[in-house]
């Protein structure tokens, strides 16, 4: 069974690759030129390649349940267990346009990461806690004051599926900040691609979304608390 999912994987690299070099380089060349809100749909239009040739080369499918409670309109912030690499490309379809804060390195990435830094994400040097809280704050409003949702994974890295770790304050310190509801999303994409992992496991990530949490006259430790108790009961759920 290995040997298999080592084959499949493969088939999906030696796919996944090339498309990759050729897209971000087009991205390069055409959506940085374009307004923030069609450069993200040109740069992430590659993702619906992904996702199906995840499915096709190793059968990993997609469950959704609740998209209905993203808010159709407005800003807001999202939070969600980190897992897979899997998250980077599927929840930029999930939540269009968005920005996503992540760790300066990926944007080291030849053409992967020069290309997601059109995007506008907030890139975070994490030896700096002090700093990264600031810069966190001070590009988040910004971006939120464009109308743009933000994306944070509040556990910092990545973990085993069924793992909780800690869950910072970042993403309900915005939300309040800034006014604006949060939500959160569950996930197990780590049961069938697992983080750093080669081989991709055949079966259906179940990705759960929670309806919008008010921030109106709340503290930032309410709005916390309701989202990680909202978060480790579906995560128990769907990791079981």
């Amino acid at each position: 069974m290995k040997l298999i999912g080592a084959i499949r994987a493969l088939i999906y690299y030696a796919a996944f690759y090339p498309v990759t070099i050729f897209w971000a380089t087009l991205s390069l060349i055409v959506a940085r030129f374009l307004p923030f809100k069609p450069r993200f749909y040109f740069v992430t239009f590659i993702n619906h390649f992904y996702i199906l040739w995840l499915r096709i080369a190793c059968g990993v499918k997609v469950n959704v349940q609740g998209r209905e409670n993203l808010p159709k309109e407005g800003p807001y912030v999202a939070i969600a267990n980190h897992q897979s690499e899997w998250e980077t490309i599927y929840f930029q379809l999930l939540i269009q346009p968005q920005a996503v804060v992540l760790k300066q390195e990926l944007l080291k990435i030849p053409f992967f990461g020069w290309a997601l830094a059109l995007l506008e994400p907030i890139a975070l040097d994490r030896s700096q806690k002090r700093g990264a809280l600031k810069v966190l704050l001070e590009q988040g409003k910004d971006r939120l004051s464009r109308g743009i949702p933000l994306l944070i994974f509040p556990q910092g890295t990545r973990l085993p599926a069924g793992e909780m770790g800690k869950w910072n304050k970042g993403g309900a310190m915005l939300a309040v900040s800034n006014q604006v509801p949060m939500v959160a999303i569950a996930h197990n994409a780590g049961r069938y691609w697992p983080g750093k992992a080669l081989i991709k496991k055949p079966g259906t990530i179940d990705v759960v979304i929670s309806e919008p949490i008010s921030t109106t006259d709340r503290s930032v430790d309410e709005v916390h608390t309701d989202a990680v108790a909202w978060l480790t009961p579906a995560l128990e759920r769907i990791n079981a």
